[in-house]
């Protein structure tokens, strides 16, 4: 079994949250994406600004994070989308083999 598994993160408009979620599936660029409301605080253009979104939590492998970095950023409709990689270093061994398994080497 591979070890480079990975969880991406992005933050995202509600509305277009589940049309993301289900592309990178239906690509197989992700085994599984999470859809979460969130209320994000951030600084923005010199403001504070508070939005309510949508926090996509996306399992995928190393190989594929650049894929999905470009494919968010093609659909996104912020003009800087926020997209985080974090490597997973430890999880339970059936459901990384089923990651694997779930989207194309």
């Amino acid at each position: 079994m591979k070890t480079d598994f990975f969880v991406v993160l992005c933050t995202t408009d509600v509305n277009e949250s589940n049309g993301i979620a289900r592309l990178l599936v239906e690509e197989k660029l992700a085994a599984c994406v999470n859809v979460a409301a969130v209320n994000s605080y951030f600084r923005w253009k010199g403001e504070v600004c508070e939005e309510r979104e949508a926090l996509l939590i996306i399992k995928t492998e190393k190989s594929k994070v650049d894929r999905i970095i470009t494919r968010i950023k093609e659909v996104h409709s912020y003009e800087l989308p926020e997209i985080i990689a974090l490597p997973i270093v430890a999880g339970y061994d059936k459901y990384l083999a089923w990651i694997e398994s779930s989207i194309d080497t």
